[in-house]
Order: C-alpha cells, then sequence, then structure tokens
C-alpha cells in the first residue's frame, strides 16, 4: 500500500468520523449560538476530509472518488483514531473530545504547513486557520465547566476519566508513515505527543482541573481494530450508498 494513501486515509478519516458524530448535536445544542458553532465545526471538520479524500483519490489513482472512500469501505479500511468515534454523551464530554481532537490538529496541521508535499502543506495551511477557532471554542468552554458549578467541573472531571485513556492514539502512526517523516513529508507524531502533552498540561491548570496521572493509553488505533461504537457510524454513513449504490445528489 502507498505510504502516502495510507497518511491521507488517516487525516480525512479522523476529521470525516469526528464531524460526523459532532453531526448529532444539530438542533440540540445547549442554546442557538452553541448550536451554530459546533455545527459549524462539524462542517469544517467535514470539509477537511473532503480535501483529503480528494488528494487521496488521485493518490490511489484506481476508479474510486472521494465519496468512494468515504462511504464504500469496509469498517477495518478506517484509520480514524478511537478518539474520534467515541460518544458524545453529555455536553462536557463533547467539548472535551472537541478540545483534545483541536490541539492535536493545530500541532499537526502547523506541522504539515511545512511539509516537502506541497499539496498537503497547503491543505494544511487551509485547515489551520478553522481549527485555532475550534481550539480557541473549546478551550473557553473547558474552562468555564472547570471553574463553574460543582456539577459542571463533575461532569468534565467524569468525561476526563472516562475516555483520556484515548488520547495517544491521536498520534498512532500508520503503515509505511515513517518512511514520510524521513522524506519530510510527515511530521513526527512522537514529538508531537510530547507537545501535546505539555500543551495540556498548561492547559488543565489554567482549567482548574487536576491532570490525569493514570499513564495507561489504549492502543490499537489507525490498525483497522475499532471500538465498539464504530459499526454504528457506519450504519448511519453508509445507508443511503449501501441502499441505492450509485446515488447522486
Amino acid at each position: 500500500m502507498n505510504p502516502l494513501y495510507n497518511y491521507l486515509l488517516k487525516l480525512a478519516d479522523d476529521s470525516f468520523i469526528m464531524g460526523q458524530r459532532l453531526s448529532a448535536w444539530c438542533g440540540e445544542g445547549p442554546y442557538l449560538e452553541e448550536d451554530i458553532a459546533l455545527t459549524n465545526i462539524a462542517l469544517d471538520e467535514l470539509g477537511q476530509a473532503n480535501n483529503f479524500y480528494v488528494y487521496a483519490s488521485r493518490v490511489a489513482d484506481n476508479g474510486k472518488s472521494e465519496d468512494d472512500l468515504a462511504f464504500l469501505r469496509y469498517e477495518h479500511e478506517y484509520l480514524n483514531a478511537h478518539w474520534t468515534e467515541l460518544p458524545n454523551e453529555d455536553y462536557a464530554q463533547t467539548i472535551l473530545k472537541v478540545y483534545v481532537f483541536a490541539v492535536y490538529q493545530k500541532l499537526m496541521y502547523e506541522a504539515l504547513s511545512n511539509s516537502t508535499n506541497e499539496e498537503l502543506s497547503a491543505i494544511a495551511q487551509k485547515s489551520l486557520k478553522e481549527v485555532k477557532y475550534h481550539y480557541t471554542h473549546a478551550a473557553s468552554w473547558m474552562k468555564i465547566f472547570g471553574h463553574g458549578t460543582e456539577e459542571s467541573k463533575m461532569r468534565l472531571e467524569r468525561s476526563i476519566e472516562n475516555i483520556w485513556e484515548y488520547t495517544k492514539g491521536l498520534f498512532a502512526k500508520t503503515e509505511g508513515e515513517d518512511d514520510l517523516i524521513a522524506l519530510n513529508i510527515a511530521p513526527n507524531v512522537d514529538a508531537l505527543y510530547e507537545d501535546f502533552v505539555s500543551i495540556t498540561t498548561k492547559d488543565f491548570a489554567d482549567f482548574g482541573l487536576e491532570y490525569p496521572a493514570n499513564p495507561f493509553m489504549q492502543p490499537k488505533s489507525r490498525t483497522g481494530y475499532h471500538t465498539e461504537y464504530f459499526g454504528f457510524i457506519l450504519c448511519e454513513l453508509q445507508y443511503m450508498q449501501r441502499a441505492y449504490p450509485g446515488c447522486t445528489w
């Protein structure tokens, strides 16, 4: 398999599944402005996914379109991190998911902006403008919850306890990624993870939260193995294309 193709799918699948998850809040947000804000973040993620799928389709050169890659692969062919497919649960967990993902994407796109691959660099630079807003928005809510009521802090702390062990999976490598790192096409995710820990540690102090002490992290992200939630996501995503093959708008 082409390492660049794998890498593009990793980036696309992350944004695609995260966007799908967040879209579930459309019309369900705590108030109108926040409902629109989170829906816009979901749209940004889907737009980023489309850009990476379009490029991956050209790299593969096998007749499959970006829609085929998005909607017509089997579960084990998706390379997204487990973090993106975890349930929204309450609003505290959703904001935690957006915050962590925004820190990850901000680091990733900043590094990819200097990629020797000009097209990858261009997509990253465009996406970075969006992700900076995602980070600011989610970090503001993390601080509000952390310094808010006893219940808001309790809900956020419970979410951290429940899912923090999936964070390092965002920095898992795909097959052949080390070759791309050697060519300065992709950044070294091990170094990015160190930056992630540094940033989130500082932020947690500002949020009034204790940083998670348990070093255990869930393995198997980006290997084709998924959480039990992923099959249900694909059922929703793929229903129309499976029921009406080749359908178009």
